[in-house]
């Protein structure tokens, strides 16, 4: 009889604490702040029960995060180099790797600024000071810039003038405290920031700005990662993603 009553007893309690939400981490590029923090919102409404952790940085850095061991699920890149660097470490789930998402790179400038710029060659001039992109040995925006300033032939000359950031978010930030004169982010970051800074020119860049995503290897929830992944792929997930600015792949 007693041991009929605990085990009624056991059953009761188990029924009345909720059983815990599956859930995975997603490391994004910093540019997809916005955008994935509605991405993630949508698939846990679409997803009953099931949760998505966030953490986002520079790509670089996120590489070398999961890279020592980081319990990450999904890796969602601003470039193809960063997502190359974590596949040639195989951190990759073989066969998950996809596009999702296309940007492209434009030179803001403080809301109040009269710097008026026509080309990048303007930018070597006395009257722009200080500039700010990633840095190009680690963030994806940085390696953009290096390359459309260097295809336009004045990289060596206003190198000096660049104050880096950790990732293009904190470079949105530098410009739109007037820190400053001009920064080389994506079109979709300006959203963020409208009422405090504006777009002088679209820098065109000699690769495309292309957003890979893909499933980690060491994926602590990996089927419900591949659905994540498939979902920022889906009608719905393509819709969030153009709401922000992003392109389709």
């Amino acid at each position: 009889m007693r041991k009929l009553l605990l085990c009624a007893v056991a059953t009761a309690l188990s029924a009345a604490i909720p059983a815990r939400a599956a859930e995975i981490t997603v490391s994004a590029a910093a540019s997809l702040t916005n955008a994935f923090r509605e991405l993630a919102q949508s698939f846990a409404e679409a997803n009953p029960g099931e949760r998505v952790l966030l953490n986002f940085a520079a790509s670089d850095p996120l590489v070398q995060q999961i890279a020592k061991g980081a319990p990450v699920d999904v890796f969602a890149s601003a470039d193809q180099e960063a997502m190359d660097k974590a596949d040639k470490l195989k951190l990759l789930a073989p066969g998950t790797r996809k596009d999702f998402a296309t940007n492209t790179v434009v030179l803001v400038v403080p809301a109040a600024s009269t710097l008026k710029v026509a080309a990048l060659a303007d930018l070597n001039t006395s009257g722009v000071q200080r500039l700010s992109t990633g840095n190009p040995a680690s963030v994806p925006i940085g390696r953009y810039a290096k390359e459309a300033l260097t295809q336009a032939g004045v990289w060596a000359q206003v190198e000096g003038k660049f104050v880096y950031g950790a990732s293009v978010r904190q470079s949105l930030d530098y410009v739109a405290r007037g820190e400053v004169d001009a920064a080389f982010v994506y079109a979709t970051d300006v959203m963020a920031q409208k009422d405090k800074v504006k777009v002088v020119l679209n820098v065109p860049t000699a690769s495309p700005v292309t957003y890979p995503i893909a499933v980690l290897a060491g994926a602590p929830q990996p089927q419900l990662a591949r659905r994540f992944a498939a979902y920022a792929l889906s009608p719905a997930g393509q819709a969030i993603l153009v709401k922000y600015g992003f392109g389709r792949p």
